[in-house]
């Protein structure tokens, strides 16, 4: 089957891969010519493990393709996905729309064949709607089906996520959608990978309901850490504790200095809009945003405490190992680290950082922040270390050279990814979350 994946952004280019992967036949298709240009030379726009080496072999071996040229990209195709960015829109939240309705305007205006038309990107509610009615008023001739095609990849581990996934979402209105979807999916059928078909707004609303629940889980467990820290518990015997009863289950309960990435604070934003819209407020969800956004901000002001307080902080240095949101991915959008920088820099604190993948996107970002070559060169002379990601370099980092580098022996580990204990009897000052 020929599969057009219009959108090489991350969804975009991790699903076209895996969908070669299985023996179809890909052309991924993307308006900025430099991107297809460097694809076509094997360097990927994004860091994701894997990655690079699937999108090599499948090009060698003549599935996957790489053009700017949507006309031509999409002829012939049996299904046609919209894998273009919904960014929150400046001003109201809202996701912004405005991509998806290009494509599906142009992919109208250009549709060569009978093909299935399959929203990939995160949309509000009735958004397949919309992108049917633009279908239909481009006059084409040819039978077209929108289906919704949620995509519930984690950044650092998408490719096992495509490949092994939990469930298949597929939103269909009828019976020829659903079929060239069975067809597109019917390699995993082998890996008996759950399909769940249901109605295209069903299927819209399930992916934002998922991120929203996760962040609230994620959101909880950092109260429960605050909680931890005033009774004198430790957060990670809770969690534990908690993640036990199989009705909760131990994913996305460790504590830390709150969500960030491309999903959780778009989508969380976006399905309170599409509540207020509906006037069914979400009032769990507006708690999960609030808090999440002063939380980063909390943790800036825990490094400074480290630091002495506010006044003792200014003109000392921070050395903050780790930058990207989440480890395995070069991804800055909505960061913790850049909240935690920002109220640093407020307090007048000179910052030098080190992150494995992410200081080419964070340099714009922050600029006033060192970027270092290693985590070592960023502690010489620091009056603190903070680890903001929990990269696997950071997990056995020296700590005898660390106190000969350092101008004071403080740790503060917003991920507690060291042992108190073993960290105290290195003879450090140390913080972590929610263990006292």
């Amino acid at each position: 089957m020929k599969i057009a994946m219009v959108g090489s952004g991350y969804v975009g280019l991790v699903s076209g891969a895996c969908f070669a992967d299985f023996g179809h036949d890909v052309v991924c298709i993307d308006k900025d010519p430099a991107k297809i240009e460097k694809l076509r030379e094997g360097v990927m726009p994004i860091y994701e493990p894997g990655l690079e080496g699937l999108v090599e072999s499948n090009v060698n071996a003549g599935r996957l393709s790489f053009t700017t040229d949507l006309a031509e990209g999409i002829k012939g195709a049996s299904a046609i996905f919209i894998a273009v960015g919904t960014p929150s829109r400046r001003g109201d939240g809202h996701a912004d729309l405005s991509f998806v309705h290009a494509v599906a305007r142009e992919v109208g205006e250009n549709l060569a064949n009978d093909a299935v038309v399959v929203t990939k990107s995160t949309v509000p509610v009735g958004t397949g709607d919309e992108v049917e009615r633009i279908l239909q008023d481009s006059g084409t001739s040819h039978r077209f089906s929108v289906v919704s095609n949620p995509e519930f990849l984690r950044e650092g581990a998408a490719i096992g996520d495509f490949k092994r996934p939990d469930r298949i979402v597929i939103g269909s209105e009828d019976d020829f959608g659903r079929e060239v979807m069975r067809e597109v999916y019917r390699p995993l059928f082998l890996n008996e990978s759950p399909i769940l078909f249901v109605s295209r707004r069903s299927s819209e609303l399930i992916k934002y309901a998922a991120n929203a629940f996760l962040a609230t889980k994620i959101t909880f467990i950092n109260e429960m850490a605050d909680l931890c820290e005033k009774v004198g518990a430790d957060v990670q015997d809770v969690s534990r504790g908690i993640g036990m009863d199989n009705r909760i289950g131990p994913k996305f309960l460790h504590a830390g200095p709150g969500y960030g990435g491309s999903c959780f604070p778009k989508d969380t934003l976006a399905l309170l809009k599409t509540a207020e819209d509906y006037e069914s407020p979400v009032r769990i969800v507006e708690a999960v945003v609030n808090v999440n956004d002063s939380r980063k901000r909390a943790m800036g002001r825990k490094v400074i405490e480290a630091l002495g307080g506010q006044d003792a902080a200014r003109g000392k240095k921070v050395a903050l190992l780790g930058l990207t949101f989440k480890p395995n991915t070069d991804d800055m959008r909505d960061s913790p680290a850049i909240a935690v920088a920002q109220t640093l820099a407020d307090a007048g604190v000179k910052i030098a950082a080190y992150d494995p993948e992410g200081m080419e996107q964070a340099r714009p970002l922050l600029p006033e922040v060192e970027m270092c070559e290693d985590p070592y060169t960023a502690i010489k002379g620091a009056d603190a270390i903070a680890i903001v990601t929990e990269w696997n370099v950071f997990r056995a980092l020296d700590l005898q050279r660390i106190k000969e580098l350092a101008n004071a022996p403080v740790l503060v580990d917003l991920r507690n990814i060291y042992k108190p204990e073993d960290v105290r009897a290195a003879g450090f000052t140390y913080a972590s979350i929610g263990r006292g």
